[in-house]
């Protein structure tokens, strides 16, 4: 079987109706774009997002589905979902139907006119389609991260990103982590770029998250995040 040029990754928790329309949305944007496969991560749902994934692979033969035996989080899911996939390149996309898969062509563009050091090249969500409060919220979390990370990008949390595979596997693995993916990659001595993508509302179930336990973990996170950086050493090696 050949490799594909480009996998998507989607962790899932509790997601059963936003499934199979964002499986299909991606199919619609990347058939005749991209020789792809799509990687979907169920953190052990507790509906029947499984079953759903399942019924689905009969009809979209580029899906796989990987299943998480105990509840694991999202940057776990992302982890797993990168290392099962099988493309150089690795889109993420949120389970919840914000992120418009449409954009992921639009990103690949970005990448094929990049310089080679570029190994990121993360969404950025210039008109937010949440509550006032999760995007004051989100915005004043920007704003402390810019402060103490400096990774110069202004939306790190936006689920829509492309990415090297290898890149990533190489980065420092923790919980949360895949809120940090500009500020790691910039440590391991690579470059970011930020792009601006569509944001949607939420059309079906509900937010995993609140302001106040994102507030929590986010606090222990940056701290952690920038000691990483400062005890960060690059060294570029040559052959002779």
């Amino acid at each position: 079987m050949s490799k594909p040029q480009l996998s998507v990754v989607v962790p899932v928790f509790n997601e059963r109706d936003n499934v199979a329309p964002l499986v299909h949305e991606i199919t619609a944007a990347l058939r005749g774009v991209a020789d792809f496969e799509i990687v979907y991560v169920d953190d052990h749902s507790r509906d029947d997002t499984l079953a759903v994934l399942s019924s689905l692979k009969d009809e979209v033969p580029e899906l796989r589905v990987i299943h998480h035996v105990s509840q694991s989080g999202q940057s776990t899911a992302v982890r797993n979902g990168v290392r099962a996939a099988r493309g150089q390149w690795i889109a993420t996309l949120d389970g919840d139907g914000q992120n418009d898969p449409a954009d992921i062509p639009k990103l690949l563009v970005e990448r094929a006119g990049a310089a080679p050091e570029i190994k990121l090249f993360a969404g950025w969500r210039v008109n937010r389609q949440d509550s006032g409060s999760k995007r004051w919220a989100s915005k004043w979390a920007n704003a402390i991260r810019a402060r103490m990370l400096r990774d110069d990008t202004p939306d790190t949390g936006c689920g829509i990103k492309l990415f090297e595979r290898a890149a990533f596997l190489e980065l420092p693995y923790f919980d949360h982590m895949h809120r940090y993916l500009p500020a790691l990659m910039q440590r391991a001595g690579w470059k970011t770029v930020s792009v601006p993508v569509n944001h949607r509302p939420r059309s079906a179930g509900v937010s995993k998250y609140n302001n106040l336990n994102r507030a929590l973990v986010g606090i222990a996170d940056l701290r952690g995040v920038a000691w990483l950086i400062r005890r960060a050493k690059i060294t570029r090696t040559e052959e002779i």
